[in-house]
């Protein structure tokens, strides 16, 4: 999710298979989704990625999960001393984790995990990769490399090896797993994140051809991969100024699961490129009813979002009180699911110069956890709005020798050109810009930062 320079002054049927999903991300909520069906049901109907299969009926996901648990607490009782039930109790916690975005769903999936661990400390990759990927959801990606690496890979551990190196910013790492992970297994999910990675090193055509045969080759029971792969596909395509291709994508992935977080989010930002600012506030809306009754991990970005929107209409105070909102629920979770990148992200888009030394100290922080395109792009931003232009330069020079082609960074750099006089080489980011995505403008603009998808765990 990167934000360029907008400023808000201007107008399983196996034990492996059940681990092995990364992309099931999803809350279908009972009375929001039947609001959203007929919508989205006719909109996606002669979309070429059509899914094959039966559409999941509101909160289908969820029930299943809730008899999964039901099925393991079950087992657990009978026999307390299962570690291994008590690793299967864990992943699923995770999933429902995933399904739902609610931290108290991370909280007991790692310590039903740690509780697995202590009876049975060997063989019990399980249990590890669990808490190997509760250690991405906190950013701790250090941690998560630490947990895996002493176990041998397996369709278990080589998702969070890709993960958590695409993070830390070793992409030939990240690569080499996200190949041996398709080697195994040719898979929905598996080739969905090396989509991810070509991505994040600027293969937008292998990403694209990755991807195409990602959805071709998936099942009934991938639900939740089968949203993944379509909602990185429209992002790629956003970027790239497909837009039309996007939407339906967008469309699709909320046909086949109405509340879909990522499909709401990326489908809203869409509408704030053309302007369409009233269904922009509408598909938000859904996920702000949810997020009034828990925290989940997509309330910041809904916030800031619906704050955009309100001061593109020129509801200035209104855009604030939604970005003090968002300030305080990221500043909760800095130290459990750690948000320092978002924060500054926040701090710098609200304009207040009194922000900037905490922003860039926040990235500061940040850099020691990940060193994605998008944080590099952020760190250049803080530097930038410290007037450290040399400093800037220097990390968005970084971002983009990742191979990524985004055209906000290289909005980014063509506006750190111009600050230090390098009108030359502003002139040619500008044209990369133009190569990226033709269509890209002001409005672009004004949308950038508002999608997920694309980065590392936003």
């Amino acid at each position: 999710m990167n934000t360029a320079n907008y400023s808000p002054a201007k107008p399983q049927k196996t034990i492996n298979r059940r681990f092995k999903k990364i992309g099931l991300v999803a809350l279908p909520l009972v009375a929001i989704a039947l609001i959203a069906i007929p919508y989205f049901s006719q909109k996606s109907g002669n979309s070429p990625y059509r899914y094959p299969f039966e559409a999941s009926s509101p909160g289908t996901n969820t029930v299943r999960l809730e008899k999964e648990i039901a099925f393991y607490q079950k087992k657990i009782a009978q026999d307390p001393e299962s570690a291994l039930n008590q690793a299967f109790l864990a992943g699923t916690y995770l999933k429902m984790a995933r399904a739902t975005g609610e931290a108290s769903w991370y909280l007991l999936a790692e310590n039903t995990a740690q509780q697995s661990l202590a009876k049975m400390p060997f063989d019990n990759e399980a249990a590890i990769a669990t808490l190997a990927r509760v250690a991405l959801a906190r950013h701790d990606f250090k941690q998560a490399l630490n947990l895996v690496k002493p176990i041998s890979k397996s369709e278990n551990t080589l998702p969070v090896l890709v993960t958590a190196n695409l993070a830390l910013g070793e992409l030939s790492e990240a690569k080499q797993a996200a190949n041996a992970l398709v080697n195994r297994i040719p898979s929905l999910g598996n080739l969905t994140l090396r989509g991810l990675v070509e991505v994040s090193t600027g293969e937008d055509e292998a990403a694209l051809q990755d991807l195409q045969q990602a959805i071709a080759l998936e099942e009934p029971e991938e639900t939740g991969s089968s949203v993944w792969a379509r909602t990185l596909l429209g992002r790629l395509y956003y970027k790239q100024g497909k837009l039309k291709e996007a939407e339906e994508l967008y469309q699709e992935s909320l046909r086949i699961l109405p509340q879909y977080p990522p499909g709401l989010l990326n489908l809203a930002q869409l509408a704030i490129r053309q302007g369409r600012y009233e269904e922009a506030e509408k598909l938000y809306s859904q996920i702000y009813l949810t997020l009034q009754k828990s925290p989940t991990i997509y309330d910041h970005v809904v916030l800031r979002a619906m704050a955009r929107v309100k001061d593109l209409q020129g509801k200035t105070q209104e855009a604030q009180a939604l970005r003090n909102q968002a300030e305080t629920r990221l500043r909760q979770d800095l130290t459990g699911f750690g948000h320092q990148r978002e924060l500054a992200q926040l701090l710098l888009e609200r304009g207040n110069p009194k922000d900037i030394q905490e922003a860039v100290s926040l990235m500061q922080t940040e850099l020691k956890n990940r060193q994605d395109a998008e944080t590099l792009d952020t760190w250049a931003w803080a530097l930038g709005s410290a007037k450290r232009w040399q400093e800037a330069e220097t990390a968005i020079n970084t971002a983009i020798k990742s191979g990524v082609k985004d055209p906000s960074i290289f909005q980014r750099a063509a506006t750190i050109s111009q600050a230090l006089g390098k009108q030359q080489a502003a002139t040619n980011y500008l044209e990369k810009v133009k190569q990226t995505d033709p269509t890209f403008d002001r409005q672009a603009e004004q949308a950038s930062g508002l999608g997920v998808g694309l980065s590392v765990l936003n």
